[in-house]
């Protein structure tokens, strides 16, 4: 992917802020789906917020989201499994992700709390 591109990926967190921003939430649902992409080390985007500026539910976005990614089928390959979803976001608890969002998701679904179809 080249940067431009890679560009036009990180604007749908702001599109999606956007679209969200005036709508009337008892939740702060648009700053939640700004943040998703956003890591615990600071390394994510839009804005490079450390873990301890994002909001708990972003944090917990970001674990579902590359779980889903990773888990499901996508247009340009096949779906990689449960497995290796799992493997990714151990790898990166604590450095990407939060520890207790990751643990919570493993336990999930480990004990068949959640399953995709």
């Amino acid at each position: 992917m080249s940067k431009l591109e890679f560009e036009l990926v990180k604007a749908h967190v702001d599109a999606g802020y956007d679209i969200l921003k005036s709508i009337d939430f008892p939740w702060p649902i648009a700053d939640i789906v700004r943040q998703h992409h956003e890591r615990m080390d600071g390394s994510g985007y839009p804005r490079g917020l450390p873990g301890d500026e994002q909001l708990l539910e972003s944090r917990i976005l970001a674990v579902a989201d590359v779980v889903e990614a990773i888990a499901s089928f996508r247009p340009y390959r096949p779906a990689l499994g449960i497995e290796i979803a799992l493997k990714e976001i151990a790898n990166s608890r604590g450095r990407l992700f939060d520890t207790d969002v990751v643990d919570a998701c493993t336990r999930q679904l480990d004990e068949g709390h959640f399953v995709f179809d």
